[in-house]
């Protein structure tokens, strides 16, 4: 590996380990194993590989999230959104520096343009597949308005469950408690 992957190596552990406000040049180079001149030559500033290491932990929380996700046993009904969002909550826990230092690159996105892009890309693609998932309907036949709808309402549940695990574990809702708030929403929905 040359220096421009070992910095990338660093800067990513360095997030997950330190964050991406408290991890300095220092670290980086540190972590990498290579001079803090090389930060420079190969990324320009401290800033753009730490951006590059968010992308990167995105990517790399993506693929486990998929992971979580990805349908389990022979469940259905009520008790496979049950064990969907027990598996969210497994892997959070499982991956907090993973799924923190994505959280990260949401705000850090709303001043780099790149990311943001990036990021609003990654969500259009995961509403469509949450909606292609809760729907049994192949991702690609999956209609604009139910990407919208259904997949936005799977996508704002999965990441308030998220921010409810990583800030409050004690007392964040277990996937039961979530389907169950659901039920209780849909009945005072009717007319």
């Amino acid at each position: 590996m040359g220096n421009r992957e070992d910095l990338l190596d660093g800067a990513t552990r360095c997030l997950y380990d330190k964050g991406y406000a408290r991890t300095t040049l220092r670290d980086i180079a540190g972590a990498a194993g290579v001079s803090m001149a090389a930060v420079g030559y190969h990324y320009g500033s401290t800033e753009a590989l730490l951006n590059a290491a968010l992308i990167r932990a995105i990517e790399e929380w993506g693929a486990e999230f998929g992971r979580a996700l990805a349908p389990g046993g022979q469940d259905s009904g009520v008790r496979r959104h049950e064990a969907m969002y027990d598996r969210i909550i497994d892997s959070v826990s499982a991956h907090a520096p993973m799924a923190l230092a994505s959280f990260e690159a949401f705000v850090q996105a709303q001043r780099t343009s790149e990311m943001r892009e990036q990021i609003a890309a990654g969500q259009r693609e995961g509403r469509r597949g949450l909606a292609a998932m809760l729907s049994g309907t192949p991702e690609q036949a999956v209609a604009d308005d139910t990407a919208r709808t259904l997949g936005s309402v799977q996508l704002a549940l999965i990441t308030g469950l998220i921010v409810q695990w990583l800030t409050d574990p004690e007392n964040a809702p277990s996937g039961a408690d979530v389907v169950e708030g659901l039920r209780a929403l849909s009945a005072g929905m009717r007319d």
